[in-house]
């Protein structure tokens, strides 16, 4: 199949190529490298069967491309106000890939009859209230906070990508997907895992903010692309809304003290009592659906995903 990957030389999106060229097929990566880096597949760019457009989504394609599938990954995604290539510090972008962008692959799917996944977020349950969160829970969402620029771009992209199912019967689903983690990750994103590993390898403090008893679930990116992969090809997937993530619940401060002892660092661990606006106390997906529709759940534990995100940082470019 001929496939494009939006958001391709992206942290998950690269994963994802990089597999779709291990199973033999034709690769189209988009990106106009925001947030991404060419440096992330550059072994890929030696494959004749890749090849790299640099480009905006929220414009057509010219000359419009003729594709078999197309995974929508692109968008900054970083909630850190610190990072430069967060989403607080590239609002618009943000709002338009998801809305904008959604709209104009949902038409070129339209017209080549192409399969369409749209990686839309956990973030869309914002901070919830049911605990775990099943796909059809609406949320707890502000349209108007600082995170919204993201959270209500993806609730829309989903919407659009709902409308074309339901309305045009366009093979679509939408992929929710929560916390993950895996080399790849840019140094400047500044998310958890990121700023822990990072500061653990300089033995600078580890800065935790509130009192570290919020919880994450974090998800390998291997098997987060192995999920994406199963919702995009397994049959009886067209139209559906399926949580991808983790269900081993650990608090930030277990993640500080586990990276920190798996670097055998000396950093100190330090507390904020600032927390960011809007910030989740749990977030923990329930993954009954993908179990039964994919057979899929999550197979790397924590310490040996870590491990191979550490090495990464180790070398980092």
């Amino acid at each position: 199949m001929k496939i494009l990957v939006t958001g391709g030389a992206g942290f998950i999106g690269s994963h994802l190529c990089k597999r779709l060229l291990e199973e033999k097929h034709q690769v189209v990566c988009a990106d106009n490298l925001l947030t991404g880096s060419k440096n992330n597949i550059k072994e890929l760019l030696k494959e004749s069967n890749f090849t790299f457009i640099k480009h905006d989504v929220i414009f057509p394609f010219e000359p419009e491309i003729a594709v078999d599938a197309i995974f929508h990954l692109a968008s900054p995604a970083s909630p850190n106000h610190h990072s430069p290539i967060s989403y607080h510090k590239l609002p618009m972008e943000t709002m338009l890939v998801n809305t904008q962008g959604t709209l104009e692959l949902l038409k070129l799917a339209e017209k080549n009859k192409a399969k369409f996944l749209f990686a839309s977020t956990s973030e869309v349950y914002g901070n919830p209230l049911v605990h775990p969160q099943k796909e059809n829970y609406f949320g707890n969402a502000s349209t108007t906070g600082p995170r919204s620029v993201y959270d209500e771009a993806k609730r829309f992209g989903e919407t659009l990508t709902a409308y074309f199912f339901r309305n045009l019967g366009l093979d679509t689903r939408i992929a929710r997907i929560f916390n993950t983690y895996g080399p790849s990750m840019q140094k400047v994103d500044k998310r958890m895992i990121v700023n822990f590993i990072n500061l653990a390898l300089e033995n600078k403090p580890i800065t935790i903010y509130g009192s570290g008893k919020q919880t994450r679930s974090l998800c390998y990116v291997d098997d987060l692309v192995e999920g994406i992969l199963r919702l995009m090809f397994y049959p009886k997937t067209e139209g559906e809304i399926v949580n991808l993530g983790s269900i081993k619940e650990k608090t930030v401060l277990e993640y500080a003290k586990i990276v920190k002892e798996l670097i055998n660092s000396k950093s100190e661990i330090v507390f904020s009592e600032k927390l960011p606006i809007d910030d989740p106390i749990k977030r923990q997906p329930d993954i009954t659906k993908a179990k039964n529709l994919l057979n899929w759940q999550p197979k790397i534990q924590i310490k040996d995903g870590l491990s191979e995100t550490i090495k990464y940082f180790r070398n980092y470019l």
